[in-house]
């Protein structure tokens, strides 16, 4: 999964925050303050598509665009792909350890414990 640019991430940013699917006029509005031309806006829509990280509807005239992945799911892909390319992944999970709060230890060891729960249920 390649990383977003800034503007990719704006973008991507506007469209998790929508609940409803978006026209790229929509996503210009989102992003008044930037003063983008809707064929950039476009453009970047495009090449999201092409990264599979949005979706298209082209069954109005005015194409809607939607995430295809919740946040949450995209930050997980992109923390798993770190560690896919560490050469030492566990010198990197210690680093990262030695990084998060206490709340983010306590919220990260309650979803390790509840996904070795699930693993352990589909004996596996």
């Amino acid at each position: 999964m390649a990383r977003l640019g800034e503007l990719e991430h704006a973008i991507m940013d506007a469209l998790w925050a929508s609940d409803e699917p978006m026209t790229a006029r929509d996503v210009r509005d989102a992003l008044a303050e930037r003063d983008l031309a809707a064929t950039t806006i476009l453009t970047v829509l495009s090449r999201l598509e092409n990264k599979g990280l949005v979706g298209r509807d082209r069954s109005a005239r005015a194409h809607r665009y939607r995430p295809t992945d919740s946040r949450d799911v995209h930050v997980a892909s992109l923390m798993r792909q770190a560690l896919d390319t560490a050469p030492d992944a566990d010198a990197a999970l210690a680093r990262f350890a030695d990084a998060v709060t206490p709340h983010e230890a306590a919220a990260l060891a309650e979803a390790l414990d509840e996904a070795m729960r699930r693993r352990g249920a589909r004996g596996g």
